[in-house]
């Protein structure tokens, strides 16, 4: 789903997706939520939740009734500070975390929020996959498949208009350089600090081949992905075989 949002508006967010999710959803496995969708990109954590209420129980909701997995990032407040954190939500009210690693500090991110250190990988319908957090976008390191630990990698994100170009050359750049699908959901219109976005949401496959792009509309659109021919490919052409080997230090 691309889309905008109400600036620091929690509950009127949650409605205004709720609406959107019942008139253009009707069978999916997955539904993906830009970064921070109860609120915009704000550093004003008085607007955070306890991790346990309000938005997780809706998004709870959501998958119970749609069947679907649903993954979105939150403002959330826990007993050490505050940190944005990506909730994955299945239909069963099974929920994973993954709190966001690189924190956007050209906009203060790292002086109102806590840094994640570990990466999720969540088998879901036959598939394995990755969530992260927009910034995250922008360190290959951190996203590397090694051993083809998962089969899609995803983000969600309120990146500007400023940078979209950086946005979708980084996109296709690590579905082709980690052969695995490639997903990124943006917002669009413009939030409390004036900033401005324009969507480009998109989903590439494991070659690097647009298999559906946004433009800078509000919409929900659906995207199929293929275990078989991802299976195909790395067969074919191996080259996870030739990674270098590395340790990741915190």
């Amino acid at each position: 789903m691309q889309t905008s949002l109400h600036w620091q508006q929690p509950i009127a967010n949650r409605a205004m997706l709720e609406e959107k999710i019942w008139n253009n959803v009707e069978s999916a496995d997955l539904l993906v939520l830009p970064e921070m969708f109860t609120t915009g990109f704000s550093m004003e954590t008085s607007a955070a939740e306890p991790s346990h209420i309000h938005t997780l129980k809706w998004m709870q909701q959501m998958a119970k009734q749609g069947n679907m997995a649903v993954a979105g990032s939150v403002m959330t407040a826990h007993d050490k500070g505050f940190v944005n954190r990506l909730y994955w939500v299945q239909p069963d009210e099974k929920v994973l975390t993954y709190d966001k690693r690189h924190l956007f500090r050209m906009a203060n991110e790292h002086e109102h929020y806590q840094a994640g250190s570990e990466k999720l990988l969540i088998s879901w319908r036959g598939f394995t996959f990755c969530p992260m957090i927009c910034y995250d976008l922008r360190f290959p390191v951190w996203s590397r498949n090694i051993d083809l630990q998962y089969d899609v990698l995803l983000y969600v994100a309120n990146w500007p208009m400023t940078r979209v170009s950086a946005w979708s050359t980084l996109l296709r750049a690590r579905a082709i350089e980690n052969l695995s699908y490639c997903i990124g959901v943006n917002r669009t219109g413009s939030d409390g600090n004036d900033i401005a976005y324009n969507g480009r949401s998109a989903c590439y496959d494991f070659k690097g081949d647009v298999l559906l792009e946004f433009e800078d509309e509000d919409a929900i659109r659906m995207v199929e992905i293929d275990k078989t021919n991802l299976d195909a490919f790395r067969e074919k052409f191996p080259a996870h075989l030739d990674q270098d080997c590395f340790t990741l230090h915190s």
